[in-house]
């Protein structure tokens, strides 16, 4: 997990550099039925918020039962169209930096901990089916290939 939490800094890091340099017209920007960019930033630190707390009580739980949330219902309640760009970019770098942080001081005991109890067929991006064992490693995997996937339709609507 030490290697894996190393590359993802060094992506947050580099990702955020290259975030900066985009234009306001640029992340305003808005297609039919889609979010702009600023608003997949909004839903990145909305992932954040809600997966920080996860991975915290992941650690005195025994299982990976969690509540949802509607995506849609929270980027729209926040207007992260209005928002500054540089302050939505500066919070998603900390909130993933802090997210690290979390991650590194977990002890691969409960990283590797099995949980057959867990809702990971809802709150998972990839999802593990009801009654497959799942781990709190696996939810933070999914948690940064998350966050990739949604970084990779910014760059890639260039």
């Amino acid at each position: 997990m030490k290697n894996f939490i190393s590359v993802e800094r060094v992506f947050i890091e580099k990702t955020f550099m290259r975030l900066y340099e985009k234009s306001e017209n640029e992340v305003s920007a808005k297609r039919e039925n889609s979010w702009s960019k600023k608003e997949i930033i909004g839903h990145l630190i909305d992932s954040a918020s809600n997966n920080h707390q996860r991975f915290v009580r992941a650690q005195f739980k025994d299982d990976l039962v969690f509540p949802g949330y509607d995506q849609d219902q929270w980027v729209a309640a926040q207007n992260y169209q209005s928002a500054d760009w540089h302050s939505l970019i500066q919070l998603w770098k900390e909130f993933n930096l802090l997210i690290i942080h979390v991650v590194e001081n977990i002890s691969e005991d409960i990283l590797k901990k099995e949980r057959v109890n867990h809702n990971l067929y809802e709150t998972a991006w990839k999802e593990i089916p009801a009654g497959k064992p799942a781990t709190l490693e696996y939810f933070i995997k999914d948690y940064f290939d998350h966050l990739r996937h949604h970084i990779d339709k910014i760059f890639v609507q260039e």
